[in-house]
């Protein structure tokens, strides 16, 4: 059982360090798209679409921090107090993908699908 286990906790390692990775990569790629754009379009649209691009990275990187959390406390230490935590982590994590998600979106997750049937009668 000792290999598995070491094979998973690893494996949640690599989770943790993709979503930083992403985080990291995803910011320094906005901020360069950032940079070259502001010269051509201006700051005030400049800036909106650095932050929606700033938004999605971290998005995506807390998914799989999120990922990397359950897989090593589930397997490797699933005690109480580490499930616990865990519970806790992904609670904050939960609420901070939400709350990006309504800033890169501008609307509730539940909305989209309004939003978007609202936007196609529009086009017609």
């Amino acid at each position: 059982m000792k290999p598995f286990t070491s094979v998973i906790e690893l494996a949640g390692i690599a989770m943790e360090a993709a979503g930083v990775a992403v985080i990291v990569i995803g910011a320094a790629i906005s901020s360069i798209k950032y940079l070259v754009r502001l010269r051509k379009l201006g700051a005030t649209k400049t800036y909106a679409a650095y932050r929606v691009g700033l938004a999605r990275s971290i998005l995506l990187g807390l998914e799989l921090l999120v990922a990397g959390d359950i897989i090593r406390t589930v397997v490797v230490a699933p005690t109480l107090q580490n499930v616990g935590l865990l519970a806790a982590i992904v609670l904050i994590r939960t609420f901070l993908s939400f709350t990006l998600e309504l800033e890169v979106t501008g609307s509730l997750p539940w909305q989209r699908a309004n939003r978007d049937q609202q936007h196609e009668e529009r086009k017609v």
